[in-house]
């Protein structure tokens, strides 16, 4: 039998590894300077790692139910392990397909299903807990940037592009496989012979067919784009809008992990005293404010905390998700329901960084780009207060009519 909190260790190693995909930004410069790529090639690669992470994320659930954890951990190893390795490969041929190829396709099969391997393991371990245990593992994705971005600054710094890519490949594989060797399901799940009951709700076919199930995916895909956008350009953006060099711009990348993996266990505890439906709407009226300031702010300070705060509420919206949809929707193919809600993660990698890259070299500036984000946010709100004021109720009976 596992030790849980050793099982726990083992999913954080996981996470804590894929989620360096999150300090992608810090390398954005160095890779644009050494092979002349511009900003929207380059984070190409970034937002086909996120597409793939996703798309892989929500369709790949059944397959590492039926494998289980162990091999499913080794297969994520094998696939990040290689697009790692082979970015520097094709960093070291100045090859901007390959790099796609293994960064963005490879790399990111790796990503999705690492990301997924551990969650449902964990939460055997943890009955009682399991908003807990969940959240858990999905905070050391969150706060891998805290340690990746100023590593791979000081690696890159150091010995050069390729060989942090080797360096950083080879540690990840060892962390990965070790987590994964250790992960396995408990031999006698807790609650062992109590009597099933039959969960109420919705299928994931029919909660796809209402409107509340299109609002939250529209939603989460918003809240996405406009996040992983500005964690695509967050170092280059600091060091071109407020002044700040190379190191300062990486320990803020790493700052940018603390407060993405803090903010999931903040805002979704909070969701349960203030409510999902209201907890998103905090989230977007926080962020039409953030991006409007941060859109005319030249100050260092105000700059960071300005950051800080609407990457808060990324993390928080990934964390409060699988509560809503169970708040709408129930149960009863909650899991199911959650997969096809993640295909906007997908989406929106691509959607994202492009929009930026796009809108940064015909504007040759960001403010533009957090204008129309700070707009975004205000049909999302205007979708978020509709959700709180209808959705429920509407879906409560949609679902009574469904299990009845």
């Amino acid at each position: 039998m596992r030790n849980r909190w050793c099982i726990a260790l083992a999913a954080v190693g996981i996470h804590i590894s894929i989620g360096s995909v999150y300090a992608w930004s810090v390398l954005t410069r160095p890779i644009m300077a050494q092979l002349g790529f511009s900003l929207a090639e380059t984070t190409w690669a970034f937002s086909l790692a996120i597409l793939f992470l996703g798309f892989s994320a929500g369709f790949l659930g059944k397959y590492v139910e039926k494998y289980g954890p162990r091999r499913s951990g080794l297969v994520s190893m094998c696939f990040f392990g290689a697009g790692m390795l082979g970015t520097a490969l094709a960093l070291s041929l100045g090859s901007l397909p390959l790099l796609y190829l293994f960064y963005g396709v490879i790399g990111g099969i790796g990503l999705g299903v690492g990301y997924i391997t551990p969650v449902s393991t964990l939460v055997k371990y943890f009955p009682n807990h399991r908003g807990f245990a969940t959240g858990l593992a999905i905070m050391g994705f969150g706060f891998a940037a805290l340690i990746a971005g100023p590593l791979m600054q000081y690696l890159t710094a150091r010995f050069g592009l390729v060989e942090n890519f080797l360096i950083l490949g080879v540690c990840y594989m060892v962390l990965i496989g070790a987590s994964a060797l250790y992960l396995k399901a408990p031999e006698q799940p807790e609650g062992k012979g109590a009597v099933t009951k039959r969960l109420r709700g919705a299928t994931a076919a029919e909660a796809m067919r209402t409107w509340q199930f299109g609002a939250l995916w529209w939603v989460f895909f918003v809240n996405i784009t406009c996040g992983i956008g500005l964690l695509a350009v967050a170092s280059p953006m600091a060091q071109e809008v407020v002044g700040m060099d190379a190191a300062q711009a990486a320990s803020m990348v790493g700052i940018i992990g603390l407060l993405n993996g803090g903010g999931r266990i903040l805002w979704s505890t909070l969701s349960d005293y203030l409510g999902r439906g209201f907890t998103y709407m905090l989230f977007f009226t926080l962020e039409i404010g953030a991006f409007a300031l941060l859109s005319g702010t030249h100050d260092a300070l105000l700059f960071q905390l300005l950051v800080l705060l609407i990457i808060s509420c990324y993390g928080g919206g990934f964390s409060c998700m699988p509560a809503y949809l169970s708040d709408l929707f129930g149960t009863r193919e909650l899991s199911a329901i959650h997969g096809r809600v993640l295909t906007a993660w997908g989406v929106a990698g691509v959607v994202g960084p492009t929009l930026v890259s796009l809108l940064r070299e015909r504007t040759q500036g960001y403010t533009a780009i957090l204008l129309v984000f700070a707009t975004f946010f205000v049909l999302n709100l205007v979708i978020a207060t509709t959700l709180k004021l209808y959705g429920k109720r509407q879906s409560a009976d949609a679902c009574e009519r469904a299990c009845a």
